[in-house]
This record gives structure tokens, C-alpha cells and sequence, in this order.
């Protein structure tokens, strides 16, 4: 994982009449202070990337399908700068991955039906306070293997 990255184990509560997931307290390890939830839906083989918040903190969930996100760090101060790291999220295992600014990012739909990401961001979005490249502009594999 990434500098400043982290996963935690998120609860699922099921019932004979569906489930309750959990996501996000202002009392669990990540939790910044409150911006915004937003969700992203991504087709199946679609990828999107590659994003940069230079501000924004993520906490990132998948409760619905399977994405794979891949991060690159290239933060001068960073003691893992210019490494990778690829985390496959979904609700088996369901964790919320939270991410720092200034990590580069892009996601990749698995599952063959809906994938949907929540991410409960710590500021409102501010498209100033974001850096995007072309997906050829960070070589990465993006297998999910």
C-alpha cells in the first residue's frame, strides 16, 4: 500500500430481507471531516483515469459489483514515490480504502452487471483542485490478476 493509504474492514449485517453495509463513521480511522458522498457507476472493462486530487481525501467503498483501482504515487516527499499499488474492491471482501491527496488514481469495472463506488470525499468537489493525465501517460497493467 501506498504512503499515508488505508484499508479497513468494513461490516456487512444481512437479513432474510437484504443487508445493512456500513461505510463510514466520524469515529473510524480515515474519517477527515465531512465534504461530500458521491457515486460513480463504471461499465464492465471500462477505465477511467488517471485522476488527481490535490486536496480532496477519498474513502472509497464498492457495495454493488467489483472495480479495480490502481494508484501511483509520485509525491517527492513520499517514501514509496514512483510505486504502484492495485486493490481489487468489492463487497466480498466489502473495506473502505481511503486515499490521501496527491496520489494519482484510476479504476477499471470487473463485475459483468453494475459497479458502483461510493467514495465519501472530505471537501465538496472542486474541479480546480483537480490534475488529470491521459490513461498512456502512467503505464501500468491493468489486469486485475
Amino acid at each position: 500500500m501506498l504512503e499515508g493509504m488505508k484499508k479497513n474492514n468494513l461490516n456487512i449485517i444481512d437479513s432474510d430481507s437484504g443487508s445493512v453495509m456500513h461505510g463510514l463513521k466520524k469515529s473510524d480511522e480515515g474519517f477527515n471531516k465531512f465534504g461530500e458522498v458521491y457515486f460513480s457507476s463504471i461499465k464492465e472493462n471500462s477505465i477511467r483515469g488517471w485522476k488527481l486530487h490535490n486536496k480532496m481525501t477519498l474513502n472509497l467503498m464498492v457495495p454493488i459489483g467489483r472495480v479495480l483501482f490502481c494508484f501511483f504515487d509520485d509525491r517527492d516527499s513520499s517514501f514509496t514515490k514512483n510505486e504502484f499499488y492495485k486493490i481489487l474492491l468489492s463487497r466480498d471482501p466489502y473495506i473502505r480504502l481511503t486515499v490521501p491527496p496527491r496520489i494519482w488514481f484510476g479504476f477499471k469495472g470487473i463485475g459483468k452487471s453494475d459497479n458502483i463506488i461510493c467514495n465519501v470525499s472530505d471537501i465538496i468537489h472542486d474541479p480546480n483542485e483537480i490534475i488529470r493525465k491521459d490513461l498512456n501517460k502512467i503505464n501500468i497493467d491493468w489486469s486485475n490478476e
